[in-house]
């Protein structure tokens, strides 16, 4: 890739780029339930970041008329569950219900170029819902906010003897530990190629007051720590000198996002203030029109991950094919020590609905703004909505559609790389040793396996059978006694998903050790004899298994993938 501020020539055309992944969303009625498909889970729970008031329910994410269909409504959810950033257990009542599609710990890569052509939800001009199109770091897994804490968005690789304690896996360790290299610092920053707020409060007014793009607007951010702890611009103002990042470049219709520089994190629980750290956001809003929600356009991301050949690395963000932001990692490594993510990172499409987002600045008059439900009766509860907002959600006119998402990568940039656990950056003995936090109470496991075919079906005549919307259909699979087979190519319990594969395994293979055993301490020859004969074959099954997992067999880890990966029917000829 050329770090210039035009985008990299198009890799439909380019010979330096390969298409590694790719889901044009062809196949209509897919489900993405935990277990149905091998490269995205939709999430199934509720939400307890950013003051949400939505619960994520994968009955609202389908595939319809060749686009992916995130579906956001009036719809009230009863959560009985553990709240992760309260640390307890509670009962709330969530009134909109949306999805969440997440990649994680199915499809990563580091480094290239993605891109998406996306319709956003709803009106442009009414405040309220969050679309968002985005990449996050594979040590965290959103929402589950036990893997995110003191991991996310950290992106600083060498010892910090300050912030040893904030960065969970800081570069101070000395130790080999879950497979990662001494002396490496790991974290899980965070990407957005898009976060979208529709409305109709203008530049130069209001909140935007002090900025030339108002609502709607989209907003392209790097997330990373360690963000600056000094002298740092305030919400609403112009950074002064020496305040925030020098060498950002900027695109036509945009502006520098002076609402929201970042977060400081605090957890309430940390043993002391140690564990606190600032975390930086870096963004730029580009100002949409009605077409960006009657219709699809192109949202890229271009990153380049630091190297020798690239040195401190870059991210390039476009619309259409017209630069928003550009960030030389040399601005951001010479002010904090942070640097340009080199994560393995997993894909996100998600809509959410939360007060922090494009709801009305300041209450209406005779509101208590307290409780949002659009189902409600009680004026009290519907005054705090942006005129419309009900009405749309309980009509169910707020979709986003995404036509297509693809991924290139530059096969002799040793640094692209696919897969959620590569050898620079490994991930499965972290999360493997710390399930825990990636799951809810009552999961077996993160992630369930994907069985190939399997399971129900009907058709209306006895035998093997094709048919339209059975089993995925002719290019799907057959259904038999009542159960799907799926044809070469297609997994899934109903055969509706591309069977992805990868060819490369980064991992490296699992030693005893790994599955939990150190020798034999009892002395007696029969014990070994006889004890070494079951510990063999629980090896062996235990072994083939975490085989199968990184093959792609179920729901582990796929680690590298060179035109093996994705729904390729009708993608332009150009592609393929």
């Amino acid at each position: 890739m050329s770090p210039t501020l035009s985008p990299t020539p198009d890799p439909h055309h380019y010979s330096a780029f390969t298409l590694v992944m790719s889901d044009e969303f062809n196949v209509p009625g897919r489900s993405f339930t935990d277990g149905s498909d091998p490269t995205w889970t939709a999430m199934d729970k509720n939400d307890y970041t950013n003051n949400a008031l939505h619960y994520y329910s994968p009955s609202r994410v389908t595939t319809s008329k060749g686009s992916l269909d995130i579906k956001t409504t009036a719809e009230r959810t009863e959560v009985v569950g553990f709240d992760d950033e309260k640390g307890e257990r509670e009962k709330v009542d969530k009134n909109f219900k949306s999805a969440m599609l997440q990649s994680w710990n199915k499809f990563c890569f580091t480094g290239g170029i993605i891109e998406a052509s996306v319709e956003l939800p709803g009106s442009s001009q009414i405040g309220g819902l969050w679309p968002a199109f985005w990449i996050l770091g594979n040590l965290a897994r959103h929402t589950y906010v036990g893997s995110s804490s003191n991991i996310w968005p950290w992106s600083k690789t060498s010892c910090d003897p300050g912030k040893e304690d904030a960065q969970k896996i800081s570069g101070c360790l000395n130790t080999e530990h879950f497979g990662m290299s001494k002396g490496v610092g790991r974290g899980a920053p965070e990407i957005d190629i898009f976060e979208v707020q529709p409305g109709n409060v203008k530049h130069n007014t209001e909140q935007f007051s002090k900025m030339s793009v108002g609502q709607p607007f989209s907003s392209a951010s790097l997330q990373v720590a360690p963000g600056k702890s000094w002298q740092r611009p305030g919400p609403g103002n112009w950074p002064g000198p020496k305040e925030w990042y020098n060498g950002l470049k900027f695109g036509p219709n945009s502006t520098q996002n002076i609402a929201f520089y970042g977060t400081y994190n605090h957890f309430k629980d940390a043993p002391s203030t140690a564990y606190d750290y600032w975390s930086d956001a870096v963004s730029q809003n580009r100002q949409l029109s009605a077409t960006h929600f009657e219709g699809p356009h192109v949202f890229r991301l271009e990153w380049e991950p630091p190297s020798e050949k690239w040195g401190d690395g870059y991210l390039h963000w476009y619309l259409d094919g017209e630069l928003i932001l550009a960030i030389n990692g040399t601005s951001i490594t010479s002010v904090t020590g942070a640097e340009i993510p080199s994560e393995p990172s997993y894909i996100i499409f998600n809509t959410a609905v939360s007060k922090e987002w494009g709801f009305p600045q300041t209450c209406p008059p005779g509101c208590p703004c307290k409780n949002y439900d659009c189902l409600s009766t009680s004026f009290d509860d519907k005054c705090g909505f942006n005129p419309g907002f009900c009405d749309m959600l309980t009509s169910g006119d707020a979709h986003m559609k995404v036509d297509w998402v693809r991924v290139y990568q530059d096969p002799h940039n040793d640094v692209h790389k696919v897969g959620c656990s590569t050898p620079e950056r490994p991930t499965r003995r972290w999360i493997e040793g710390n399930e825990k936090r990636y799951m809810m109470e009552g999961d077996v496991r993160p992630l369930k396996e994907v069985p190939r075919g399997g399971g129900e079906c009907e058709v209306k005549e006895i035998g093997e059978i094709f048919e339209e919307g059975v089993c995925g259909g002719a290019k799907g699979g057959i259904c038999k006694n009542g159960r799907c087979m799926c044809q070469p190519g297609r997994t899934g319990p109903t055969c509706l998903s591309s069977d992805g594969h990868d060819d490369i395994v980064w991992d490296p293979a699992d030693a005893i050790e790994d599955v939990g055993f150190y020798g034999v301490r009892v002395g007696q020859p029969w014990f070994v004899v006889g004890m070494g004969g079951v510990l063999a074959v629980a090896v062996l099954a235990e072994a083939r298994r975490r085989r199968m997992r990184r093959r792609g067999r179920g729901a582990g880890l796929w680690d590298k993938v060179r035109g093996g990966w994705g729904e390729y029917d009708n993608i332009p000829d150009a592609l393929i």
